[in-house]
């Protein structure tokens, strides 16, 4: 028995190693710059990769006392719900017709669907734009919820109607000679079946919103709705001379995602797993 675990950790020994080399190469740099954000921008030049001499907590304080910041913030938490409302709510009718309907055209129109995955955005920024213009929608909350929305479908749907493929039929069958309707069987049956599937996707969809930038920066052209990656930039720009604060500015706005996805990483996790080995 002692032999036999020494032998198994020895085979683990390499993919531990790789695991811990992973962690540290992401985890130095947020350390890196966490540590930068409390030191001034001479003593940076001077020690850039010690600890702090005297830890400069006004970096911090003053961008926290700052309403602009907290503007920011607000502004990508209300298009993140928004879209991440939108995107599921229609992928969720969308993947159920996809799954549980038998009707003409239907592989096709999917088809069109997951080809939406190798669309660039880039190519239709201008289009876009134009649209945007002609429907009143620049500087408008909805006019980066709805393309955002747009965007995450194809990936959402897929996600989506590969679980839903895996109900069984036998509860659709049943929850018909109950009287119960098509929609009644998807809102109150397959929905909460589906909660962790829901759960990955909606986690997809608020992280993508949250790190999209050049959305943003198209549309929205008043300060009052940037969001937070334009955010970073103009402050960049703004204390381009001064790393410590930028540092700190950084590492500040990186602190709401980490925290989401701290809470979220079972559920997205879980989602995943539940997708690959139900059935």
């Amino acid at each position: 028995m002692t032999h036999s675990r020494t032998s198994r950790r020895g085979r683990n020994l390499p993919l531990h190693l790789v695991l811990v080399l992973v962690g540290a190469v992401m985890a130095v740099p947020l350390l890196y710059a966490a540590l930068s954000g409390f030191k001034t921008t001479d003593e940076l030049s001077r020690n850039p990769v010690g600890l702090p001499e005297s830890w400069v907590t006004s970096n911090y304080t003053q961008i926290l006392g700052s309403g602009d910041f907290w503007r920011l913030i607000g502004n990508s938490t209300l298009i993140a719900v928004g879209t991440t409302v939108l995107v599921v709510a229609v992928s969720a009718l969308s993947a159920f017709s996809f799954a549980r309907f038998a009707f003409r055209g239907r592989e096709v129109l999917f088809t069109l669907f997951t080809m939406g995955l190798m669309f660039p955005f880039a190519v239709a920024a201008l289009p876009l734009f134009l649209l945007l213009r002609s429907l009143g929608l620049l500087d408008n909350p909805l006019g980066v919820i709805l393309p955002q929305a747009a965007f995450g479908l194809p990936m959402t749907i897929i996600i989506l109607r590969g679980f839903f493929r895996q109900i069984p039929g036998e509860l659709e069958e049943a929850a018909t000679l109950d009287g119960c309707s098509s929609f009644g069987f998807f809102w109150r049956v397959l929905l909460p079946m589906a909660r962790p599937a829901l759960g990955t996707v909606s986690v997809l969809a608020v992280v993508t919103s949250w790190n999209n930038f050049f959305l943003p920066l198209l549309v929205f052209t008043e300060a009052q709705w940037w969001t937070l990656p334009i955010g970073v930039q103009q402050y960049q720009g703004q204390y381009s001379a001064e790393y410590a604060k930028v540092f700190a500015y950084l590492v500040l706005a990186m602190v709401p995602a980490l925290a989401f996805y701290s809470v979220a990483e079972r559920q997205l996790v879980g989602g995943l797993t539940a997708g690959a080995t139900k059935g």
